[in-house]
């Protein structure tokens, strides 16, 4: 690696601490969130870990987290942070529809939007709010599905996916209901956003709600339908930028 290369990396890990983990107020608003999902001794996956600020957040409520992190370099910074927490399990793996092997597109400059999913990279190009991101190189990683850790380790109490684009690939291999999850969605993918509503609309009679962006807040006072919830996703406008869709039983 060139000394450029690890420049890069280093300010984007570096930007990425700096937008998760040295904004209290935003910390306070993730906690209170999770809260409403996640108990003490309860089971977490959080999938997409990234540097770890959702495993975090798991952790200080008194739950155990299997955390998965494909981006090797990503990974390091998850290990340091929580590779001595009794309660995790890191795992340098993605989550998909079959247990194999899968490319994985690495944006050093950015990493937070490392994706497995080339449609991803496709509807980034020339949109409003992704000027700049290049993802400019790839590794092949593991793969596993969200079946195969229930199988591990136990059918979790919550699942959050954050994994840029191939959230609709993570839920294609799960085949049962769980009690609350949360995706991410982006406004430049909307469809994808429908395709995990409907997936989750399969499994199990899930009622939904949304938070925009970095909120930590859900929108609705209520739980609301497959239907509200798409037409909402289909009116944001492109410059929302992303959310999460939280689901129940």
């Amino acid at each position: 690696m060139t000394q450029e290369d690890a420049g890069n990396w280093r300010a984007g890990i570096g930007r990425s601490f700096d937008i998760y983990y040295r904004d209290a107020a935003r910390t306070r608003r993730m906690d209170a969130l999770n809260r409403r999902f996640v108990r003490p001794g309860g089971l977490v996956f959080d999938v997409g870990a990234h540097v770890g600020d959702r495993t975090a957040s798991f952790l200080r409520l008194g739950a155990s987290v299997v955390a998965l992190e494909p981006q090797p370099r990503v990974f390091r910074a998850l290990r340091l942070l929580h590779g001595r927490q009794a309660k995790a399990t890191l795992l340098p793996w993605a989550v998909g529809q079959d247990e194999s092997q899968i490319v994985f597109y690495l944006n050093r400059r950015n990493p937070t939007v490392a994706t497995a999913s080339a449609e991803f990279i496709d509807a980034a190009s020339g949109a409003q709010g992704w000027e700049g991101q290049v993802w400019d190189q790839s590794v092949t990683v593991p793969m596993t599905t969200l079946d195969a850790l229930i199988a591990r380790f136990g059918s979790p109490d919550f699942i959050k996916i954050d994994v840029e684009g191939h959230e609709a690939d993570v839920l294609a291999g799960l085949s049962v209901a769980v009690p609350a999850l949360s995706f991410e969605f982006t406004t430049i993918q909307k469809t994808c956003a429908h395709d995990c509503i409907d997936r989750l609309s399969a499994l199990g009679p899930y009622h939904f709600n949304l938070s925009l962006g970095e909120e930590h807040a859900l929108r609705y006072p209520g739980w609301v339908t497959t239907e509200v919830l798409k037409d909402e996703i289909e009116a944001l406008p492109e410059a929302a930028n992303s959310g999460d869709v939280y689901a129940r039983l």
